[in-house]
C-alpha cells in the first residue's frame, strides 16, 4: 500500500499509531453504533459514524504528512497520494463496508429472531442482535481488509503506483 512505502523507504520499522495500536479501534467505532442501532437513539449511530471518520481523516493525513517527509520519492504530488489512497482504504475497509455488514447481520437477526421466535420479547431480540453484532465485528475485520487491499491493489492503485511512484 503507498500509505506504507514511506516508512518501507527508509528502512526502518515504525509503529503506525493508527494501525498498530489500540488507537485503531477508533475505526470501529460506526460497527459497535451499528450492533447497538436497535437499542439507542439514531444520533448515538450517527455520533459512532463521526468516532470512526474522524479516525479515517486523522490516518490519512498523517500518511500524506509522513509521505512529505520521505525525500526518496521522486513526485511533489506523492503526499497528495499517500492520503487519498489510506483515505480511501480506510473509508473502505473501517466505515463503510464493515457498517454495512454489521448493520446487515443485526437486521437480519432481528428477523430470523422475529418469524423464529414470535414469541420471544422484543427487548431480547435486540439484545441477541447486538451481541451477534458485536460478536461479528472480529470475524469480518481480516477478510474486509483483505477484499480492500485486493479491489485496490487490482483497481486504482495500478493507476497511481506505476505513473506517480519510484516505488512501485
Amino acid at each position: 500500500m503507498i500509505s506504507e512505502m514511506s516508512n518501507s523507504n527508509k528502512g526502518e520499522e515504525k509503529t503506525d499509531i493508527f494501525r498498530h495500536t489500540p488507537l485503531r479501534y477508533m475505526g470501529y467505532a460506526n460497527e459497535v453504533g451499528e450492533a447497538f442501532r436497535s437499542m439507542v437513539p439514531r444520533s448515538v449511530v450517527y455520533a459512532s459514524y463521526v468516532v470512526a471518520s474522524t479516525y479515517v481523516l486523522a490516518d490519512a493525513s498523517s500518511k500524506g504528512f509522513n509521505f512529505s517527509k520521505n525525500t526518496t520519492v521522486v513526485k511533489s504530488n506523492s503526499p497528495v497520494l499517500a492520503f487519498t489512497d489510506a483515505l480511501i482504504w480506510q473509508s473502505l475497509a473501517s466505515v463503510i463496508i464493515p457498517g454495512f455488514v454489521i448493520n446487515r447481520v443485526c437486521a437480519g437477526t432481528l428477523y430470523m429472531l422475529q418469524n423464529v421466535s414470535p414469541k420471544m420479547p422484543l427487548t431480547a431480540r435486540k439484545w441477541t442482535s447486538t451481541i451477534i453484532g458485536l460478536l461479528a465485528i472480529p470475524a469480518i475485520i481480516q477478510p474486509i481488509d483483505r477484499t480492500v487491499d485486493f479491489a485496490m491493489d487490482t483497481s486504482i492503485r495500478r493507476l497511481y503506483w506505476n505513473e506517480n511512484t519510484s516505488t512501485k
